[in-house]
């Protein structure tokens, strides 16, 4: 799918891209900060994802509920998200009420107040938050793994903070977190629908033009190459299901060999057709969720693979799990399975891209991540031309047992099966 992208810097640094598509009748409209969770220090550590909370709580004009009326109350959708390395705001509206999601996105990058009242009030609500996800074994069994995996690295820390980390938090706290990072240098807004450009621009810089164009992201803490993950851990709770995450850490997303990752994990555990889903699910019926994953930072990313498990047939499904990773370092992907894979995942660009919220993602974490618009066609044009000796040197340089990391949460862990799955990591 052609994306009718452009790309202007304004004067104070920030970056306006657009994708018209004016054959629809909304806008999604983005704000995307370059910081996230692993820029935190030990002790600010959730400030990120706090941060976005609060610009939903007041502005010096509106009232929270002023804001979620003023996009929600025209038939619009308005949320965000903190990730590991950016934060985003973003509304979707019909195209007519594209001046409104600007000025109150804006508005809330600009004029967040951080009440102390509320202050107090959301980080109870972190709180619970963070309480839910502990109550939700799949969640944990991946923040296990990631602090397995970056042990001691802030990319080994679960986004939302603790409990004891947001305490300290106050007003000045927040303010000076945004002065220092809420600065145009650091920001990208992001625009895909029925919009025009030059507008989008002009409207950009005239209400964001005064911000001070001062300012610098956050240098981030790399990972060093003596930063190995730890090889398993395993947490008893009581609960129904075994839940596993073995996770094998890996390259940046600058590394040209990321698309020929995306068709190894493809052809590994993506889909209903993957050798997983059949090994493991289809033909030993020990899982109901079996899938892999891919998710690449600046400096390093990791290959996962998730499961939910039939509790007494754990080290079982392990063995299954790790034999097909190695069968993926033994002999090239068949010509019919490497075709499939690229048709999977070219088929999923091009749905998603349907989207006027997808093409604005797309087109915003590009410019913000990568420095420019990746088109889509170059993308897919890489994976076109991945072939299967390239995905199979590929497998034999990442899945190396000093990579590996699990983390398992199951209701009964008996030391003689534990004994058993690390010995099953250490076939790789």
């Amino acid at each position: 799918m052609l994306m009718n992208v452009q790309k202007t810097v304004t004067k104070s640094g920030l970056r306006v891209v657009t994708s018209a598509m004016p054959h629809v009748q909304s806008v999604a409209f983005g704000l995307w900060v370059g910081v996230g969770s692993r820029y935190e220090p030990d002790a600010l550590s959730g400030i990120s994802h706090f941060t976005e909370h609060l610009l939903f709580k007041g502005t010096k004009s509106r009232s929270p509920r002023d804001i979620s009326t003023a996009i929600e109350g025209r038939g619009g959708y308005l949320n965000a998200f903190t990730g590991e390395e950016n934060t985003c705001y973003y509304a979707r509206v019909g195209f007519d009420q594209t001046d409104t999601a600007l000025d109150v996105l804006t508005d809330m990058y600009v004029n967040s107040v951080f009440a102390p009242a509320e202050i107090a009030k959301e980080r109870g609500v972190i709180v619970e938050e963070i309480m839910m996800y502990r109550d939700q074994p799949r969640h944990m069994v991946q923040e296990l793994l990631a602090e397995n995996l970056w042990p001691g690295h802030p990319l080994g820390r679960p986004i939302i903070g603790t409990p004891e980390s947001l305490a300290g938090m106050k007003q000045s706290t927040f303010r000076r977190f945004v002065g220092e990072q809420y600065v145009p240098v650091n920001t990208v807004a992001a625009f895909a629908g029925k919009v025009d450009h030059a507008e989008c621009v002009e409207k950009v810089e005239r209400l964001l033009g005064r911000r001070r164009a001062s300012g610098r992201a956050r240098a981030f803490q790399p990972v060093r190459a003596h930063l190995m993950p730890k090889r398993a851990v395993f947490q008893q709770k009581d609960i129904e299901q075994t839940h596993l995450a073995l996770g094998i850490r890996l390259f940046g997303h600058r590394d040209e060999r990321r698309h020929a990752l995306k068709l190894l994990s493809a052809v590994l555990g993506e889909n209903m057709s993957s050798r997983l889903f059949q090994i493991v699910r289809e033909k030993h019926g020990l899982a109901y969720s079996v899938q892999s994953h891919v998710q690449l930072f600046q400096d390093s990313g990791a290959l996962t693979v998730s499961a939910g498990l039939d509790r007494k047939r754990k080290a079982r499904a392990l063995e299954l799990i790790v034999r097909e990773l190695q069968r993926l370092k033994e002999k090239p992907i068949g010509a019919a399975e490497l075709r499939r894979a690229k048709d999977y995942i070219v088929g999923q660009i091009r749905l998603a891209l349907e989207s006027t919220s997808q093409q604005m993602m797309w087109a915003g974490e590009n410019v913000l991540t990568r420095g420019r618009f990746i088109p889509p066609e170059e993308t897919i044009a890489k994976l076109e031309a991945v072939t299967s000796v390239e995905i199979l040197a590929l497998a034999r340089a990442v899945l190396r047992e000093a990579n590996v990391s699990l983390a398992i949460i199951s209701p009964d862990l008996g030391e003689p099966e534990q004994r058993r799955m690390r010995a099953t990591l250490g076939s790789f």
